[in-house]
C-alpha cells in the first residue's frame, strides 16, 4: 500500500480519490481482511449509484469469495439498507460501497459487523488498515459465493412500522434524491402513503447531472426551495446520495436546521414510548434538552459521529438518538441511523398537528436561535481551541469536554471542535432567544479562528 491508500482510512470508513487513493486492488484486500478479521461466514454488500461503486463491488466480493465467504448481494441501495440486512438476515457482517456527499471522483466503503454494530477507528478499522498493510489478508479458502437477494419487502415494512398508516393525513410533498440512490424506494414506499409527491432530480445518475446530492450545501438547496414554492407543497425533502441523511424544507421552502428536526424526533418518540432515553450530540443543546425534558424523556449527551452515537445508543438502551448534522438513530432499527424513518415521523406529526411546519418549528427556533455549523481549515486546531478556551474559560457557567470544548454562559454557548473526518475545526454557537447575541458572539469567535 502507498502512503496514499493510507489516506482513504477515515474515523469511520474507507473513503478516498479514486483510483490514487482508493482502486479495486486495495478494495479486493479489504474484502479478504475484513472476511479474516472477522471471520465471516456471509456478509452482505451493497453500492450506491457512483460510476466506479460496481467495479468496486466487484473488487470487494473477489476478495470476500475468495476468503470462504457466501456474499448476499442486495444491489444500489442506501447505506441504511446494510444495516437492516445484516441484522434481518443474521449475517456475520455488511459492506456498503459509497461516498455519500464527496466529490464526483472519490469512493468508499462503510462496514458493520454482526447485529449492525459499526466497525471505526475505535474498533475494527485500525486493525483492517494493519491487515491490508502488513498483507496480512488471511489463507483462501474454498466455498465463496455470489448470490443476489432481495430485501425490499420486509425492509419497507419495517419502516413502515413506525408510524399509523391509516391514520396519516394528505399531504403534498416535494421529494428531491439528487440523483442519489433514494428515488427508487421512494417509489416503492409511495403506494402505501396517502402523499401527492412531486419528485425532482429523482433517477439515480452517477454523472449527478444536477450536482452532488448533498443538501448541506447551499447552492444545491435552491431547486428544492423552488419546487415548494411552486407547486404549494407542505414540506420539500432532499437526500444525500446515499441517503442515511434526509434534510427538510418548510412550506415557505425554508431550508430546516437539522439541530430543531431532533428535538421534533425526540419528541415524536415519546409520545410513543414514554420516558425514554434520547442521545444527542454536544455541539447544539438547549432545545434539545428542553424538549426532551418537557416530553417525560431523559436527555444524554454523546460524542459526534455514529459509532459514538450508536454505542450510547446500545449502553443506554435509548429509543431515539440525533445529530444536528441529520444523523437520526433508532432503537427497532438496530440502534442505526436512517434517512428514511425521519420523514416518515415528521411527516406523521405534520398531519396531526394540522399547522405547518414553519408554525409547528417557529417557536423553538425563536428561544434558541443558532449559527449552524461553520467549519474553518486551521494549521494548528489544537492551538486554536487552547486559546479561545484561554480566552471564555474564566467567566464561564460550564465548560464540557465530551467531543472538543462546549463553553456555557448564562444566554450564550458554544461548541468548538476537530472534524473526524476531515482537516476542519467546526463552531456552532446557540443563544437564549437573543439572535443579536448569537451573531455577534459567532462573529466574535470567527475573529478569533482567523
Amino acid at each position: 500500500m502507498t502512503e496514499q491508500n493510507l489516506a482513504s482510512f477515515k474515523a469511520y470508513d474507507v473513503r478516498g480519490r479514486v483510483p490514487d487513493e482508493l482502486n479495486e486492488d486495495l478494495t479486493y484486500k479489504i474484502g479478504r481482511a475484513y472476511a479474516d478479521q472477522l471471520q465471516a461466514k456471509t456478509v452482505v454488500v451493497g453500492r450506491d449509484v457512483r460510476l466506479s461503486s460496481q467495479g468496486f463491488v466487484d473488487a470487494l466480493t473477489r476478495g470476500l469469495v475468495d476468503a470462504g465467504v457466501r456474499v448476499l448481494d442486495i444491489g444500489l441501495c442506501g447505506t441504511e439498507l446494510i444495516y437492516f440486512a445484516t441484522s434481518h438476515l443474521g449475517t456475520d457482517g455488511g459492506i456498503m460501497v459509497t461516498a455519500s456527499h464527496n466529490p464526483m471522483d472519490y469512493n468508499g466503503l462503510k462496514f458493520v459487523a454482526k447485529h449492525s454494530i459499526p466497525l471505526s477507528g475505535e474498533d475494527g478499522l485500525p486493525e483492517l488498515e494493519r491487515r491490508c498493510v502488513t498483507g496480512d489478508l488471511g489463507s483462501k479458502r474454498e466455498g465463496g459465493s455470489v448470490e443476489e437477494v432481495d430485501v425490499a419487502e420486509p425492509y419497507l415494512d419495517h419502516l413502515l412500522s413506525y408510524v399509523h398508516v391509516d391514520g396519516l393525513e394528505p399531504l403534498k410533498v416535494v421529494t428531491d434524491p439528487g440523483n442519489g440512490c433514494a428515488g427508487p424506494w421512494i417509489d416503492l414506499l409511495a403506494p402505501a402513503l396517502p402523499y401527492d409527491l412531486t419528485r425532482i432530480c429523482h433517477e439515480p445518475d452517477g454523472t449527478f447531472p444536477n450536482g452532488i446530492p448533498n443538501p448541506m450545501l447551499e447552492p444545491n438547496r435552491a431547486r428544492t426551495t423552488e419546487a415548494v414554492i411552486a407547486n404549494k407543497a407542505a414540506v420539500g425533502l432532499a437526500w444525500d446520495g446515499d441517503f442515511d441523511r434526509c434534510f427538510f424544507f418548510d412550506e415557505q421552502g425554508r431550508f430546516v436546521e437539522g439541530y430543531y428536526l431532533v428535538g421534533l424526533l425526540a419528541e415524536a418518540t415519546l409520545k410513543k414510548h414514554p420516558g425514554a432515553k434520547i442521545i444527542h450530540d454536544p455541539r447544539l443543546t438547549w432545545n434539545t434538552r428542553e424538549m426532551v425534558t418537557a416530553a417525560g424523556g431523559d436527555p444524554i449527551q454523546s460524542r459526534c459521529g455514529h459509532a459514538f452515537i450508536k454505542s450510547a445508543m446500545r449502553t443506554e438502551n435509548a429509543w431515539y438518538g440525533g445529530e444536528m448534522s441529520a444523523h437520526h438513530y433508532f432503537k427497532n432499527f438496530f440502534f442505526c441511523d436512517s434517512g428514511m424513518i425521519p420523514w416518515l415521523l415528521v411527516l406523521e406529526q405534520l398531519g396531526a398537528d394540522g399547522r405547518p411546519l414553519s408554525s409547528l418549528l417557529a417557536e423553538r427556533m425563536a428561544a434558541f436561535p443558532v449559527s449552524g455549523e461553520i467549519n474553518r481549515r486551521i494549521a494548528d486546531a489544537d492551538a486554536c481551541i487552547a486559546a479561545v478556551e484561554a480566552r471564555y474559560k474564566p467567566d464561564a457557567v460550564d465548560v464540557d469536554y465530551t467531543d472538543g470544548i462546549a463553553i456555557s454562559f448564562e444566554n450564550w454557548r458554544f461548541n468548538l471542535r476537530k472534524s473526524n473526518t476531515e482537516p476542519l475545526v467546526r463552531l456552532n454557537v446557540e443563544s437564549r432567544g437573543d439572535k443579536s447575541l448569537m451573531k455577534d458572539k459567532t462573529e466574535e469567535l470567527l475573529a478569533m479562528l482567523r
